[in-house]
């Protein structure tokens, strides 16, 4: 193993994601709605908060089911506001319900949401050459693109920085950066 992307430092939690998950082209709808709703949550906060938390958001959210999430009630939804193994801002957990129902609006116009959000990238990855991490933007015209979309369809918590950051985790933009071990094994899992 060789030199990794410094923002990960050496927490075993953010290691291991960065070592198997950020980046990785990822094309499962469940995984890309459980993305969505995990960057989502991370506004305003360090996604290490986020990663700690992820299990109790798995048993909390249905596994990130988006059928049952969108069906979930108010007084749900209310509860979850005093569960402490999610982050507990009522907004990001009304939010959950929200995507989930434009999620599901979103597949049905396109058959799937992995075949709308790789649309914006021609269904091939983007892969930058960043030399180091201070190099990589926040955001883009592309995720600002997107972000406009995702809020024209009805989904919350989708700003620019937000979708920037989706776009990297789910591996349709490769910012690992080029000395990182990751850079070439996430570009060549491009299908």
């Amino acid at each position: 193993m060789g030199e990794r992307c410094g923002w990960c430092g050496d927490d075993p939690i953010y290691v291991d994601y960065h070592d198997t998950e950020w980046g990785v082209p990822t094309y499962d709808d469940q995984s890309l709605f459980q993305s969505l709703i995990l960057e989502g949550a991370q506004a305003g906060l360090s996604w290490i908060t986020v990663l700690k938390k992820r299990e109790g958001y798995r048993a909390a959210f249905a596994n990130f089911d988006y059928e049952a999430i969108a069906d979930f009630s108010d007084r749900q939804l209310m509860d979850l506001r005093t569960d402490e193994r999610i982050i507990r801002n009522r907004l990001k957990i009304e939010s959950a319900r929200t995507n989930a129902i434009a999620f599901l609006e979103t597949r049905q116009e396109f058959g799937s949401f992995s075949e709308f959000i790789w649309g914006f990238v021609n269904y091939r990855p983007i892969v930058n050459s960043w030399g180091e991490d201070d190099s990589i933007p926040a955001s883009t015209e592309l995720s600002e693109r997107i972000s406009k979309n995702l809020k024209k369809r009805g989904f919350k918590f989708v700003g620019s920085t937000i979708v920037y950051s989706f776009l990297q985790a789910c591996g349709l933009v490769n910012d690992h950066v080029t000395s990182c071990f990751r850079y070439e094994e996430c570009r060549a899992m491009a299908k």
